[in-house]
């Protein structure tokens, strides 16, 4: 198994950079933090995945939950905005709308970490206000965990 330590600190540097603790921000496990980018609340992830023997980073932030009319313009959309953004995509799961980064940890630096949390960060606190308000989605207190 691929020793995380180094990506652990790499992440919590950033954190720490944001002027946050990045204590505060630990999850359950190692490798998992949560903290907040404006109203979105952002969950970050470091994990080794034994049957490919690789370890992946993954940044998201739940929108909204995918609401139950119009949801074929909404899907088109996302689908559409998808274009417009960089480095991260609109993503669903279990009837949630996320903004996802996602991918391997190797190669992966301190500045491609802070920038992606940015990124998942101002497009969710951007499209999930204008999203809620044209679809009547909503996030309620608890939202649903990453897994």
């Amino acid at each position: 198994m691929e020793d995380l330590q180094q990506y652990y600190t790499m992440v919590e540097n950033v954190i720490r950079n944001f002027g946050v603790d990045p204590a505060v921000c630990r999850g359950d496990k190692p490798g998992m933090w949560r903290l907040h980018k404006g109203s979105a609340e952002v969950w970050v992830d470091l994990w080794h995945i034994e049957r490919e023997q690789r370890a992946y980073f993954q940044v998201m932030s739940t929108v909204m939950a995918v609401p139950t009319q119009n949801t074929q313009a909404f899907y088109q959309e996302i689908l559409e905005l998808n274009d417009q953004m960089f480095g991260v995509a609109f993503s669903i799961h279990k009837g949630w709308a996320y903004i996802k980064a996602i991918r391997e940890v190797d190669s992966l630096n301190q500045n491609e970490i802070e920038a992606t949390l940015n990124r998942v960060g101002i497009y969710c606190d951007d499209y999930d206000d204008m999203l809620k308000s044209k679809y009547g989605g909503n996030m309620p207190p608890g939202a649903p965990p990453v897994s």
